[in-house]
């Protein structure tokens, strides 16, 4: 029994040794991931910035901590603001901007963690673009020509307005990005109503200048059909002259080579164009043009 308690004494005490130097040294080792920044404070000074990954030694606390801040790009998105153009129209925005820690030390000091850093990027933000959309009416913010739209401008010059301003807090403004431009519930109304009334006014404009163009080309077309048509009777009248004159030339010669047979043509073709199967001739029987038909020939 003594040897016993002998042999178990000597486990306790190396198994409390172990815990106390595994204790020991989670006071004084630290782990550093890739993502993040180790800020190691003494009594609650920063004194030194880890970026790269790996295992750390420090004092225990509380002499000195660590804090960990996110060094990946970060997404902040807040609800619609209401902003004015130039023009004075109120405009509502939805955005999201990006950012990143780019001073640890100062971000620290100045906003503590990323709660505070996005209670002052809405300021940031909001500012940015109010300054900006202050410069620009609303027709450069909504279009339906390309040319007139501002809003990759107005993007461009907020972004770099917010980051002039997010660097005294340690940050970086990636960018800037408007979701959803609209207008304030209580104003659509009176907007759409404008709206429609200057689409209504351009479209008379555009179907009266239709009309004109469209009476213009019509009178331009029966002016052309007018002298093709002219120029065709013209024609026709020439043919038909010159054919008529051929034709009396051909019965010319005809009555000269024997008289005898063009008068037999003449009267039948005289036939032709008064008789038919509904026509009924009362004629004396002396008659000159019933002579080929009655038989008797003279």
């Amino acid at each position: 029994m003594t040897k016993e308690k002998h042999t178990v004494k000597p486990k306790i005490l190396l198994g409390m040794g172990a815990t106390l130097l595994l204790l020991l040294l989670t006071l004084v080792i630290y782990q550093v991931d890739t993502t993040e920044f180790a800020i190691v404070t003494q009594f609650g000074n920063p004194i030194r910035v880890v970026e790269s990954p790996g295992l750390r030694v420090k004092l225990p606390d509380p002499i000195q901590s660590v804090q960990r801040l996110d060094k990946r790009v970060q997404v902040y998105q807040t609800t619609s603001i209401e902003l004015l153009t130039l023009d004075k129209k109120s405009v509502s925005l939805d955005y999201y901007g990006t950012w990143k820690i780019t001073d640890p030390v100062t971000f620290l000091k100045t906003v503590k963690d990323k709660i505070g850093a996005e209670s002052r990027l809405l300021d940031v933000f909001s500012s940015s673009l109010g300054v900006q959309l202050g410069k620009y009416n609303l027709d450069q913010l909504v279009n339906t020509n390309q040319e007139q739209l501002k809003l990759d401008t107005i993007l461009n010059d907020a972004t770099a307005y917010a980051k002039e301003r997010a660097a005294e807090y340690g940050i970086e403004v990636v960018d800037a990005q408007i979701r959803v431009l609209n207008f304030p519930e209580a104003n659509k109304q009176s907007v759409y109503d404008r709206m429609s009334a200057e689409r209504e006014q351009m479209a008379q404009k555009y179907r009266s200048e239709g009309s004109e163009e469209a009476a213009k080309i019509r009178a331009d077309a029966e002016k052309e059909q007018q002298v093709l048509l002219a120029e065709a009777y013209a024609q026709a009248q020439q043919i038909k002259g010159e054919g008529d004159a051929e034709a009396i030339r051909i019965y010319g010669e005809a009555f000269q080579k024997d008289p005898a047979f063009y008068e037999f043509i003449r009267t039948l073709e005289t036939y032709e164009k008064t008789i038919d199967g509904n026509t009924t001739l009362i004629l004396p029987s002396t008659a000159e043009i019933l002579k080929y038909l009655s038989g008797s020939q003279n």
